[in-house]
Parts: C-alpha cells; sequence; structure tokens
C-alpha cells in the first residue's frame, strides 16, 4: 500500500502567510492585514492604510521582535526605508508616518523648464551647492538632475579665460577638467612652480578654485588672516621641525607634482602630517572637525575633506615611489642627527589583519597568537626615533630581511661606524658573518641553550649614560661559534633571581655595563611601536585594497600537515593502548597466569587492537612521507593568498615617522626648560600642539600667540620652546611669512577671602 502521501505531507505556508522570522508573522485576508507575534497579534489594519503599516513596521523593530533586514524583506522594502521610519516617529510621532508618497508637501523641487538653466550654470564652473542657492532647491536635487541629464564635466574654451591672469599665473600643462594622474614610469617629475594666490579675503579663496578648475593652478597658497582664538592653532609649533625634516622638498624631488588642483601636493603632505600631529588618526575621522577651523591654521578656507584626502593619496600610491621617498627622507635626517646612528635598533612591527581576504599567518608576540598580518621592519637611532621602515614580503623573519635592510643603510652611512642591535629572532651565525663582512658590528641575545657561566666571573658593573647610572652583574667572556670560525665577545647578567642573560657583540672596544645597557635599551624600540599604536593609529588599514601574491616563494603544504596530524592521532591511540596493555601486565596475578602465553591468551583482543594500531601507523606515516612538506604558493588549495597593496601603507607609516620626529625635536627642544621632561614632556608637546592661539599677519611674519596651558610652569617651558623656535627663522611652507611664536602668560591666581 503506497502511504508517501500521508509520510510526506505538503508543509509549505500558504500565499497569504509571510514569516518575519522564527516567531513573527504576517498575514493577509480579505483585504486585511494582521502581524502576530509568539501567536499574539500586535497589529491589525487594511491593506490600504499606509500609516497603520508604517506603525507596525516600527513596532517590529523598536520592541525588538525583529530587525530592520527582517521586517524590510517580508514588507517588500529596504532596510533605509525602515529607518526612514523610524526616524520620522521618533520626531513627528504617530502623525509623521500618514505622509504621503513622493515629495514631501513644502518641499521646492526644480521645474522641467530650469534644466537648461542648471546645465549652463554648471557649465560656467558654479559648484552643486551655489546651483542650489540659486534656485531654492537642496543640492541633492541638484546632482540627482545632473545624473539623470547624464552630465560630464566640459572642458573649458581657451578663449574664454581671463587675460590679466598670465602674468600672475603660468598655463598649466593641459587646459583639462580633471588633473592628470602620476605615472611610475615618469622619469623626471615636473617640478611645481610656486604661484601667487589672486584672491584677498582668506575666507573666500573662489579665484584660486576656478584657476585650479581651469587647470591653471598646482597648489593653493597659503592666505592667512588675523584671528583670535583659532582652535588647535598650536600645531604651528611643530612647522619649523617640518620644514628643517625636507620632507616638503623631498616629496617635491620625487613627486614633482600633482597636477593641476586646489589641494596641491605641498598642502596635501602638510595637512596629513598635521592630522597626525593632532591625532586625527584616520582620513575618516575629518567628518567630527569643521572644514573651516582646520583650513585656518593651513591658512586656506577649508581643509582637504575624507574623499579628496583619499583622493590625493590614491594618486601618489600610483606612482609607487615610497621607498625613493623614504630614502630621501633618511638622507635628510643623517645629515641633521648623525651624531644618533652609533646603535641603530632593528625590530618587526606585526600589524593584524582582520578583513576577509587570505593573507600569510605571522606570530603576534603581544597576543601570543599567529593571525593573518603584515610585518614592517622598522630601524631607530640611538635615542629611540625611528629612521626608516620596510615592508616584508610574505612576513620574513628578520634573519632574512636583515642584509636586504643593511644594504642600502651602508651606502647612506659610509664608512661611519654601526652597531646593530636586534633580538633573538635575528640570532644566526652565518647572518652574524654577513653583518661582520657588510661593515657593521652586530649586538643581539644569544639563543638556545648555552653552558651557564659559573657565579666568581661575575662582577658588579656601573655606567652613567644620558645622566643616568645602571648597575649590572656581568661576567665577560669570549665564545666561538660555526666549530670556531666566528669569535664573538659574550656578556652575560646575572639578575637577582639567578637567571643568566648572554649577550652577544662584536665590540670589543665597549665597557661590559655599556654592553649591557645598549642591548638593554632594545626595549626603547617597543615602547615607540606602542605609543605609535595608541597616539597615531600605526595598525590602521590606509588602504583596503588586495591583490593575489603571485612571488615563487614556498608554504607549508597544508596536505602534509593534516597528514602528520592524523600520525600524531594515531601514534597518540597507539600509545593508549600499549599503557593499558602494561598496566595489565603489573597487575598480573602469577597464581591465575603462570606464563606469558597465557598473559597473552587472556588479553588477546588487546593484543589484536595493538597490532592493528600499529599498523595504522605505519600507514599514515607511509602517507605522509610521500607528500612534499612544503610546496609553491601557486599550487596552495583553496582560495588565493593575498597580499594588502603596500605603497599607500608605506606612504603613511613614512608621514607618521616624519611627524613623531617632529614631535621628538620639540621635546629635545624642550628638555632643558622642562623638569619633568621624562615622565611629562611628550604630554606637554600634545597640549601645546592641540591649544588654540591668536594669529597676527604682518606684511613679513605669521605671529602665532599660543593661549596659555594648565599650569604656569608648563606655560613657561612653552614660551622657552617659542624663543628658541623663533631663532630658527623658519619660513611657512609655500609662502613667505616668516613664523615667529610667544605664548600669553599665566594669568596670576586671584586671592581674596571666601
Amino acid at each position: 500500500m503506497d502511504r508517501g502521501d500521508d509520510l510526506f505531507p505538503d508543509v509549505r505556508n500558504p500565499q497569504d502567510l509571510r514569516v518575519i522570522n522564527d516567531r513573527c508573522l504576517i498575514q493577509t485576508q480579505d483585504g486585511h492585514r494582521m502581524v502576530s507575534v509568539s501567536g499574539i497579534v500586535t497589529a491589525q489594519y487594511a491593506v490600504t492604510d499606509h500609516m497603520a503599516e508604517t506603525f507596525a513596521i516600527v513596532s517590529l523593530v523598536e520592541q525588538g521582535w525583529a530587525d530592520q533586514k527582517e521586517v524590510a524583506k517580508a514588507f517588500g522594502c529596504s532596510a533605509r526605508t525602515v529607518r526612514r521610519h523610524q526616524r520620522r516617529y521618533e520626531t513627528g510621532g504617530l502623525a509623521a508616518l500618514g505622509h504621503k508618497s513622493g515629495c514631501p508637501q513644502g518641499c521646492r523641487r526644480s521645474k522641467g523648464g530650469r534644466t537648461q538653466l542648471i546645465q549652463r550654470l554648471k557649465a560656467e564652473g558654479h559648484s552643486n551647492r551655489e546651483i542650489a542657492r540659486r534656485l531654492g532647491v537642496s543640492e541633492t536635487a541638484i546632482r540627482k538632475k545632473l545624473r539623470r541629464l547624464g552630465w560630464q564635466e566640459l572642458s573649458p574654451e581657451p578663449d574664454l579665460l581671463p587675460l590679466n591672469i598670465s602674468a600672475s599665473v603660468a598655463p598649466g600643462p593641459s587646459l583639462v577638467s580633471s588633473p592628470p594622474v602620476l605615472s611610475a614610469a615618469d622619469e623626471q617629475p615636473t617640478p611645481a612652480v610656486a604661484r601667487a594666490t589672486l584672491d584677498t579675503d582668506p575666507m573666500n579663496r573662489s579665484g584660486d578654485r576656478l584657476l585650479a578648475y581651469l587647470g591653471l593652478l598646482e597648489d593653493a597658497a597659503p592666505l592667512f588672516g588675523s584671528r583670535a582664538s583659532v582652535a588647535r592653532a598650536g600645531v604651528l609649533l611643530a612647522v619649523p621641525p617640518l620644514v628643517q625634516s625636507g620632507v616638503f622638498e623631498c616629496a617635491q624631488q620625487i613627486y614633482g607634482s600633482l597636477g593641476p588642483a586646489f589641494y596641491g601636493l605641498r598642502t596635501s603632505l602638510l595637512t596629513l602630517l598635521l592630522m597626525a600631529l593632532w591625532r586625527i588618526k584616520r582620513p575618516e575621522a575629518l567628518k567630527e572637525h569643521s572644514p573651516q577651523d582646520l583650513g585656518r591654521v593651513l591658512g586656506l578656507d577649508r581643509a582637504p575633506e575624507v574623499k579628496t584626502l583619499r583622493r590625493k593619496l590614491s594618486r601618489l600610491a600610483a606612482a609607487g615611489r615610497a621607498a625613493q621617498f623614504g630614502q630621501a627622507l633618511v638622507q635628510r635626517r643623517l645629515a641633521r642627527r648623525g651624531e644618533a646612528l652609533g646603535f641603530l635598533y632593528v625590530d618587526g612591527h606585526v600589524r593584524v589583519y582582520h578583513g576577509q581576504h587570505r593573507l600569510p599567518k605571522a606570530h603576534v608576540a603581544r597576543m601570543r597568537l599567529s593571525m593573518p598580518a603584515t610585518t614592517d621592519y622598522w630601524v631607530n637611532d640611538t635615542t629611540g626615533d625611528p629612521l626608516f621602515v620596510v615592508t616584508a614580503e610574505a612576513n620574513a623573519g628578520l634573519v632574512r630581511m636583515l642584509p636586504a635592510i643593511l644594504q642600502p643603510l651602508r651606502e647612506l652611512l659610509g664608512k661611519r661606524r654601526v652597531t646593530v642591535v636586534f633580538d633573538r629572532g635575528g640570532f644566526s651565525p652565518k647572518l652574524f658573518q654577513q653583518i661582520l663582512a657588510a661593515g657593521f658590528d652586530l649586538l643581539t641575545y644569544r639563543k638556545g641553550r648555552c653552558r651557564r657561566v659559573p657565579r666568581k666571573p661575575f662582577q658588579p658593573c656601573q655606567t652613567r649614560v644620558e645622566g643616568k647610572t645602571s648597575t649590572y652583574l656581568l661576567a665577560d667572556q669570549e665564545v666561538r661559534l660555526l666549530k670556531g670560525k666566528l669569535r664573538l665577545r659574550q656578556v652575560t647578567r646575572l639578575a637577582e633571581d639567578g637567571h643568566q642573560t648572554p649577550i652577544l657583540t662584536s665590540r670589543r672596544d665597549l665597557p661590559p655595563a655599556q654592553v649591557a645597557y645598549r642591548m638593554f635599551e632594545r626595549w626603547r624600540q617597543e615602547n615607540f611601536f606602542k605609543y605609535l599604536r595608541e597616539e597615531y593609529a600605526l595598525d590602521a588599514l590606509a588602504d583596503y585594497s588586495a591583490a593575489p601574491d603571485t612571488s615563487n616563494r614556498e608554504v607549508p603544504n597544508p596536505a602534509w600537515a593534516a597528514a602528520d596530524a592524523k600520525l600524531r592521532q594515531a601514534w597518540a591511540f597507539l600509545e593508549r593502548l600499549q599503557a593499558e596493555y602494561g598496566l595489565e601486565a603489573a597487575n598480573n596475578l602469577e597464581s591465575l597466569r603462570r606464563t606469558m602465553r597465557g598473559f597473552k591468551v587472556a588479553h588477546g583482543k588487546l593484543g589484536q587492537s595493538i597490532s592493528k594500531a600499529m599498523e595504522q601507523v605505519l600507514a599514515c606515516q607511509k602517507k605522509r612521507d610521500a607528500l612534499p612538506r612544503r610546496i609553491p604558493l601557486q599550487e596552495l588549495p583553496g582560495e588565493p593568498v593575498m597580499k594588502l597593496a603596500p605603497e599607500r601603507k608605506h606612504l603613511t607609516n613614512l608621514l607618521k615617522m616624519v611627524a613623531y620626529q617632529a614631535e621628538s625635536d620639540l621635546l629635545q627642544t624642550v628638555a632643558p626648560h622642562f623638569r619633568r621632561v621624562d615622565d611629562e614632556g611628550r604630554t606637554l608637546i600634545q597640549m601645546a600642539l592641540t591649544s588654540a592661539a591668536d594669529l597676527d599677519v604682518t606684511a613679513t611674519e605669521l605671529r602665532v600667540t599660543l593661549a596659555p596651558l594648565s599650569s604656569p610652569h608648563r606655560t613657561r617651558a612653552v614660551t622657552a620652546l617659542c624663543e628658541e623656535l623663533n631663532q630658527s627663522a623658519i619660513v611657512f611652507p609655500g609662502s613667505a611669512l616668516r613664523l615667529h611664536y610667544a605664548a600669553r602668560e599665566h594669568p596670576a591666581p586671584k586671592t581674596g577671602h571666601f
């Protein structure tokens, strides 16, 4: 008897029933609709009642019975519509939900006869905002109207240009509406020409914006206005060290120009540098600040906003010259801070990646995990300030990256003697030979097991560096590596708990205490990484694009790893059976089983299980040995391994490095005038950079007067800093105004009886 119909009935929902989720339903019948939650009716209305249906939508979301996507799918609308209903209900209550479809009542719309007027105004170069203001509609309406019309930017005719601007502004390369993009193949960048502004009002730069639109301006010149209490204007204290770093000169030498633009190369770089010092850690964070307020500090009517700044970064990254830019900055830093290069600290910083792309994994020491990440190797000088940064290919280790880092560094240093300091990740006697052959000295920890030093050779040693006295219990001796081919000096430190820390170095001229001090000062670099992660968002992604990793490197074979895991499981199962068999043998009573044969007969099943487990182990081992342990990257199964686009991140790292160097230079300048510089020095600099200031413009100077800080001794320290900076006579980039700094005196405390 066929009972298929009874066993598998039709359990599909009827057409008039819609399921929102596991507890919410919608049922429609005879022109009415009912919404129920867990069997309880929460709304009942006519299908044509728009306000009641909208209120039911809002109630489901507000009460937490369903989310926006579930409700939108059930009612046949978008999640954006649901959010719009929620906002209307919050602002206007139930009455706001009963509006008719279409444009809201009272909202002015552009008529069809105005289409030609919109096109003509747009062709004359007016912005969407200006057109909307003239027509009395919203900017969004103008943007949508132009999109429907298929508007494209028109190239201005040469004969329509004003005749009186040629004397002040040299013509650009071509009269086009979009500036050319830098190409990596360009060997000779176009030199940027300093252009005077045609505007007179600092808050109205329409003239320069028109010139940039016509392709006649590469960068708007700064135009400052006198104003009191300009927010965040204290950051202008960092302009002298930024100019002295050569970042603007190196950028113009490497990149040339960004093409016709109001926000050119100099303005874009200065904005990014000041953003880092303001602790505006990402371009998206500019939305939280007024463009007009930030523009007053830059000498513009408005600071560049998120899309503009990202577009400039993309254009610079497309040139592919970040490595050349970094080398040029290193040369300038070496010329200024050559005395701080006796010891160079090299270490890798792992940036964890939380995106969806499949990236190679790296060990994150601070998390004690292996995670998808990208590794950057930083080189810091003796004081802990960064010198340059290199991105490792596929998270290569320090042993592999050190030769690639030191080779160009030797070309920049010449014959100068430099000691390279690194941690145990770079321990390799063969690498030590390469470092010594390249003309460097080395200083690192000894890795692995080594013979403990007896207690007798240890002696207390003392050294004084940078005004601090350090005392260690050290033993100094010679060691041989690579079967005597490599001889190094080992300085071992004995801690109070008896732990010994061996240090290897090729410097035999340094006292033992100096060797220990320089090695332990490697933690300055770790503190630098922590500071940049917290204050400069070092780990933040600057570019979300990725490309397949096409390198010829070999990677671990996942099939071999899976076979090895099965082999370990088989061995573990065999060991458990053998342990059980041995326990039975230990507990065997000779009065019952006097011979081994009797024991085997009594435990025959266990013996057979052991034999099968041994056969399984041999089979797994044979299968694993037949697989290669490493395979080429292209043969890796599954999704292709990706690599993040490194150019934009490298460029932003370099700019953050320059900003940190400027902060360090200010700290070094204020150090003689601030007693607690070691504990609160950077906090003082950060407070000064983010404080308000008065701007006073004269014919030759831009006078910056900072507001008093939180306490008189901090104000006095900043006043001394201003006096030191005034001696440098630095001119604001892109202008002829010399910067002059001062700080208002801290108000005297009021006295009286209360």
